[in-house]
């Protein structure tokens, strides 16, 4: 491949993602009158917000169905011809739809819409024509900006695909943000995989209970190592009444090997160690001790008592790094 190809695929890469990009800046500052009113009425929604639309369009209606339901609203996407053949019965009276045609003619949404008014079920439009018959059809309707398509003969689905995408996210978005969704509900759609490990917290993963190597300040180095050896962290807490006053670490024990014997727990630990709290997430754990090239963090409840024990280990094994 010669420069010049390279110049001009660049180029052409350049040209379809500034078009692109200059159609949602222009949705972004003149959002459809109906934006905000469609938003509140999927919130309303005591059952699913069901979306269809056939082609490119139907493509980008499952994914906005699958980003409705990871982030709270219960949704799904029914096939417009599917629909016509018996699929028409997962739409129900308690819905709400989202139908979306750039054309809005599309001959396949004719049943869906048939159905959605004869049982009186909210509808939202998105579409490029604010007169075209689906639109006429809607309660809420969200029209297109006018943009030309990305490719060279103005014709293939790609400034309005992206177009209808960004505004499926914007409705996603504005409706999880109305609704106060939380990470903690985030995580409960995604379990799985580095984003689940990401958003879990520190009492997910942490030892509690007998695992803990616990031992109070006055306890002889003899009898801490053999806690520190049971255990097997690599580290001790030291303890005064129920509050977590000191760590033992490794290096803790090189610095005193001359005299270890001799003395107390409290007497070898590092005072005022750093903990973490069981609601914090798992990753800012993590951050802590890679930022301070350690291995394990106590936890402790607001009154300063050791409750559980997380290592680096329990946060590779979860698939932090």
């Amino acid at each position: 491949m010669t420069e010049d190809q390279i110049a001009a695929i660049r180029a052409t890469a350049a040209r379809v993602l500034r078009t692109e990009g200059e159609a949602v800046t222009a949705m972004a500052d003149a959002l459809p009158d109906d934006f905000a009113p469609a938003v509140e009425a999927i919130l309303a929604t005591k059952g699913r917000v069901i979306l269809s639309g056939i082609g490119k369009s139907g493509h980008i209606a499952r994914k906005i169905s699958s980003t409705f339901a990871s982030t709270g609203t219960p949704s799904a996407f029914v096939h417009p011809a599917e629909a016509s053949h018996g699929d028409l019965g997962m739409v129900t009276p308690g819905d709400l739809t989202i139908l979306i045609s750039n054309s809005g003619e599309t001959a396949e949404l004719r049943d869906m819409v048939a159905h959605v008014a004869r049982f009186a079920i909210p509808m939202i439009a998105i579409s490029g024509r604010a007169d075209s018959t689906l639109m006429r059809a809607a309660d809420y309707r969200l029209v297109l900006p006018q943009a030309p398509e990305a490719c060279v003969i103005g014709m293939a689905p790609t400034t309005s695909t992206t177009l209808t995408l960004a505004l499926g996210d914007a409705l996603a978005v504005a409706t999880m943000e109305r609704r106060g969704f939380l990470p903690e509900n985030f995580r409960t759609f995604h379990p799985g995989g580095k984003l689940g490990a990401q958003l879990s917290k520190v009492a997910q993963l942490m030892h509690t209970g007998d695992a803990l190597p616990l031992v109070p300040a006055d306890l002889p180095m003899a009898d801490t190592l053999i806690v520190m050896s049971e255990k097997s962290f690599g580290i001790a807490g030291v303890t005064e009444g129920d509050r977590l006053v000191g760590v033992i670490s490794d290096g803790d024990l090189r610095r005193n090997i001359a005299h270890l014997m001799d003395r107390t727990a409290g007497q070898v630990a590092t005072r005022k160690p750093r903990v973490i709290a069981p609601d914090d997430l798992a990753a800012e754990a993590m951050a802590v001790m890679s930022g301070n090239r350690i291995t394990a963090l106590f936890v402790v409840d607001p009154d300063g008592q050791p409750i559980g024990l997380l290592h680096l280990h329990d946060c590779l094994r979860a698939g932090l790094a």
